[in-house]
């Protein structure tokens, strides 16, 4: 809808004086002025098409009626929904489309008549007039007896509400049917039900960009496609299910709904999976989610991915943990964690939670009185809530008493958290992902945003489409490439190389922004000399893009109304992964571009809520909102709040911590008990022999997670925790919003909130909480959170996110709207500047030799997530992407000698594993790359653990292996 802000248009709607916002159309109009015209090829969000013609209205002086949802409102106009004319023509469109409908027998919402909630297919908040992101209680503007009124969607809505049955004379003009499609795992194509509205080519080609969904024939052979008419299965469909949400009569629907579409709630809640932040839908029926919708939140606007829409089913697997477990008396700790997770009775034994709670407790406060503080570690999650980071990271350094707690940011923007605070005073992005709108060039580098943040990936499409250029920088050409207006792919491990070129090109063709660099930025005569000897054509032989290409994009990005950047992984995760963004910093600097609408700086978030858990202070050497634990006006502000000492020394990070544990005996740092609450690093670190020795020698373990993790078999006390579907809290996206998820099931069994059990473990470790309300007192928490948090979530109180739901930090007071963009003025370091720091060449820790040839690529895919722990037990996703693979080029294949298909063994110096080849030719010549989700092939065992020495994070993305078959 357009903004208010824009001038607005008198009319007359139905003998009403009404005012319009200039270039709003009869039918947006008509709805926010609560007038109901049907319409079934429109939907919020898509292009309007006008071509079902369900919409048409009379307007005064004209001889023909007019579309409402493509015809703008005029000064003047005299519109008439509701005439006789316009009705009786209504009503024709909707019969003759009612007419030809299959009989399937069931109805699409039977919630009136049966006391049900809403829809989970039709969505009740369209059939209004609204929007299918349109708030919950706006389905109370549906009649009870339209929403319950047959089988196809908003067509039976509609045809319902203005009286509308088919005359049977006109079952003689019923077409031909074409033949059901349930090939694909997730969604069934019936186009018996199809209208031919294109709201599916509209959502597939211009929304999501995914050019699967096309339109063929002409006249009684027109038809809705795949690709080149293939089944849905086998097109290039990625499953984002925009589709189906945009079907108005259930041609295209998820399979979990094909049949009776009765649901018993509908709960408003967050993506439980990348940092985007994409709000849904939970369609709930009994205790099981069926289904998940898009929501209008502000990073997504309705549009999920193939994970947010369909890989909720992993809360209801029958792996989940269920009662607490302690291991057996005898039972040795090896390092075999490819266990059936089935037979976890020959591990362990089944407690009860006093017991389970005492055990866990007891045994680290034991270790603790013995062996000092440091003696003990805590690994809390990215995947949880603010509110148990907080509580976790608060009960590492009150109960424990030290600063060893960490979380999986160190294993993923680390450096890149490490260039920032140290570069422009803040770890978090400067601008939303969403800016891309308005961004002249964006720079993407070391990040897959198809595969990694799908729906993110739409906004940089978009903008494509728009005329914005993309320019990908990586070592692998991926999806977004097909958008790109210039493709840098240098070799792996030249990221300084290529962005000094830049830099270089920048200052030396007189393109710096000398006035921003003078106002705003220090130190650049240093950055000045040294990328002095870095020019774009002696650097061509180091990072292999030509010289000439890397002057073009300098100039364009030096040049451009505004200009931005987003990176990911690739860039972070190397021995150099600091100095990589302290290029990216600099070059934003020099170009100015940094600051202002579409420009500035984006690191990419990998997990829900990596972002809000380190605003948190889950992070070793940092207090919630990045205070340094160094630090001492900080350090004792926390002890008078926290009403204890506290340890004024930075803790060990994560693969710090898997040293220590196998540090030796006599060694006062030695590790001996760790609390790992949601996070799986026998999957998830370097060189996972080593990692997994670690955590078996620990004396004494507690893993807290949902699944029995490879990491929970190694663990002494396993607390079976809370799927996110089934808490209340709030999470941070890559852009800065704050938002609430709410619970939408019961957990199973005897599973417990983890904030609960965060509480329980301090209480038994002698710390006195009180934190009252539901939910363990997620409320309180939060509240006490945001006092530790004023400079950055002050003015977002607990009472506010229930009502808005969201708000973007920095927001300092209850009036503040918050700041999207920051950066406006000053920087928040001690001078109010921008610290350039130069970077010079620094080689991966080990390189390519004749007996390891080749560079492994470490990264995630589309459908899997993480270490899989979660996607792997969705069915939908792991039928798309059922088993481990390693991606090679056809060349590197022919060289090789191999074949697509062909099981190989890919080996390092630390470990092989075995998994299909790829065919993959965006993967550069001399690498492979492979995603590090599935427990059978652990790519892990292969990655080198060497750390950059400022952010202290792997070298995932850089390691020698040999490939056989």
């Amino acid at each position: 809808m357009k903004s208010p802000d824009l001038p607005l248009v008198a009319f007359r709607l139905d003998g009403q004086d009404m005012q319009a916002v200039q270039g709003e159309t009869i039918l947006q109009a008509a709805r926010r002025a609560g007038v109901d015209i049907p319409h079934l090829c429109w939907s919020e969000g898509l292009r309007p098409d006008g071509n079902c013609r369900a919409c048409v209205v009379e307007v005064a002086g004209e001889r023909v009626l007019a579309p409402s949802c493509c015809r703008a409102v005029t000064a003047g106009m005299d519109v008439r929904a509701r005439s006789e004319r316009a009705l009786r023509s209504q009503r024709m469109v909707l019969e003759l489309l009612l007419a030809d409908m299959p009989e399937r027998g069931y109805k699409w919402n039977d919630a009136a008549g049966q006391g049900g909630s809403g829809s989970a297919l039709v969505d009740t908040d369209t059939i209004a007039g609204g929007s299918p992101a349109a708030p919950a209680d706006a389905a109370t503007a549906v009649p009870a007896a339209d929403a319950a009124t047959g089988q196809h969607g908003e067509l039976s809505a509609w045809a319902a509400r203005l009286s509308v049955q088919p005359r049977p004379a006109l079952r003689a003009l019923e077409r031909p049917q074409p033949a059901p499609d349930f090939s694909h795992p997730a969604m069934a194509v019936q186009l018996d039900a199809c209208i031919q509205c294109t709201r599916c080519v509209r959502a597939c080609r211009e929304e999501q960009v995914n050019d699967v969904i096309g339109f063929a024939g002409r006249g009684a052979d027109s038809r809705i496609v795949f690709d080149l008419e293939d089944v849905m299965g086998e097109s290039t469909c990625v499953a984002c299910g925009e589709c189906v949400q945009a079907c108005p009569t259930g041609a295209l629907a998820p399979k979990t709904l094909v049949g009776s579409q009765q649901v018993d709630r509908e709960v408003a809640s967050v993506c439980p999976f990348c940092g985007v932040g994409c709000q849904l839908t939970y369609k709930v029926r009994g205790e099981t989610i069926v289904a998940v919708e898009g929501r209008d939140g502000p990073a997504n606007h309705g549009r999920l991915c193939v994970k947010g829409r369909f890989g909720f089913d992993y809360a209801h697997h029958p792996h989940r943990l269920t009662t607490p477990l302690i291991r057996k008396p005898g039972v040795p700790k090896d390092a075999e964690v490819l266990r059936d997770p089935a037979r976890w009775s020959e591990v362990f034994r089944e407690a009860s939670w006093d017991e389970a709670l005492d055990f866990a407790a007891g045994r680290l406060k034991q270790l603790r009185e013995t062996h000092g503080p440091k003696s003990l570690a805590g690994f809390g999650s990215a995947k949880g809530t603010n509110e148990e980071a907080y509580l976790f990271q608060k009960l590492v350094r009150t109960g424990f008493g030290s600063n060893n707690v960490d979380h999986c940011t160190r294993l993923c923007h680390a450096s890149s958290v490490a260039a920032l605070l140290e570069g422009v005073g803040s770890g978090a992005v400067s601008n939303p992902v969403a800016d891309v709108a308005d961004a002249e060039l964006v720079l993407v580098i070391g990040s897959n945003p198809t595969s990694n943040h799908p729906v993110a990936a739409t906004w940089m499409k978009n903008a494509a489409r728009r005329g914005t250029k993309i320019v990908l920088a990586d070592p692998r050409v991926t999806d977004i490439g097909r958008h790109a207006w210039r493709t840098l792919q240098f070799r792996a491990d030249t990221d300084v190389a290529l962005l000094n070129a830049m830099i270089h090109t920048v200052i030396a063709e007189g393109l710096a922004d000398e006035a921003f660099i003078a106002a705003r930025a220090s130190n650049f005569e240093a950055l000045k000399e040294a990328v002095a000897g870095f020019s774009p054509e002696a650097m061509e032989a180091v990072c292999g893009v030509p010289a000439a290409t890397i002057r073009e994009v300098a100039r364009a990005f030096a040049t451009a109304r505004s200009a931005m950047i987003l990176w990911g992984m690739g860039v972070s995760q190397h021995v150099h992964g600091t100095d990589n963004a302290r290029c990216l910093i600099a070059l934003c600097a020099v170009a100015g571009q940094i600051g202002k609408p579409g420009s500035g700086l984006h690191p990419l978030r990998g997990q829900n809520n990596v972002q809000g858990a380190s605003d948190a202070g889950l992070i070793p050497m940092m207090l919630p909102n990045y205070q340094r634990v160094d630090d001492a006006r900080a350090h004792a502000w926390f002890e008078s709040f926290w009403g204890t000492r506290l340890d004024p020394t930075p803790g060990y990070t994560v693969v710090e911590i898997m040293d220590k544990a196998l540090a030796p005996e006599g060694d006062p740092h030695k590790v001996r008990g760790m609390y790992i609450a949601g996070e799986n690093p026998a999957m998830s670190d370097p060189d996972l022999h080593h990692a997994r020795a670690a955590l078996a020698a620990l004396e004494h373990l507690v893993v807290q997670d949902i699944f029995m993790t490879e990491t929970a078999w190694l663990a002494d006390v396993v607390l079976p925790a809370t799927a996110w579907p089934e808490k209340t809290g709030t999470v941070t996206n890559t852009d800065r919003i704050v938002q609430l998820g709410r619970k939408a099931v019961e957990p199973p069994g005897d599973a417990r909130p983890d904030l609960w059990l965060v509480q329980q473990m301090a209480a038994r470790l002698g710390l006195d909480w009180r934190y009252e309300g539901a939910d363990a007192g997620v409320a309180a928490v939060y509240e006490e959170m945001r006092q530790a948090m004023q400079g950055a979530i002050g003015g977002i109180r607990w009472e506010r996110l229930e009502r808005e739901g969201s708000v973007t930090y920095p927001c300092l007071s209850e009036d503040d709207p918050g700041q999207p963009i920051v950066f406006t003025e000053r920087f928040p370091t001690p001078d109010g500047r921008l610290r350039l720091v130069p970077a010079q060449l620094v080689p991966a820790n080990e390189r390519p030799d004749a007996e390891f040839p080749l560079v492994l690529i470490t990264g995630r895919q589309l459908e899997h997530w993480h270490t899989g722990s979660m996607t792997r037990r969705s069915a939908v996703l792991d039928a798309i992407e059922p088993v481990a693979t390693a991606s090679v080029n056809g060349a590197e294949l022919a060289r090789l000698g191999l074949a697509p298909g062909q099981m190989v063994s890919l080996q390092s110096r630390r470990g092989a594993v075995q998994c299909r080849l790829r065919r993959d030719d965006g993967t550069p010549d001399g690498a492979v790359f492979m995603p590090f989700a599935y427990a059978e092939a652990a790519a892990n065992l292969l990655t080198n653990a060497a750390l950059d020495p400022f952010g202290k994070i792997p070298e995932f993305k850089y390691c020698a292996v040999r490939i056989s078959p």
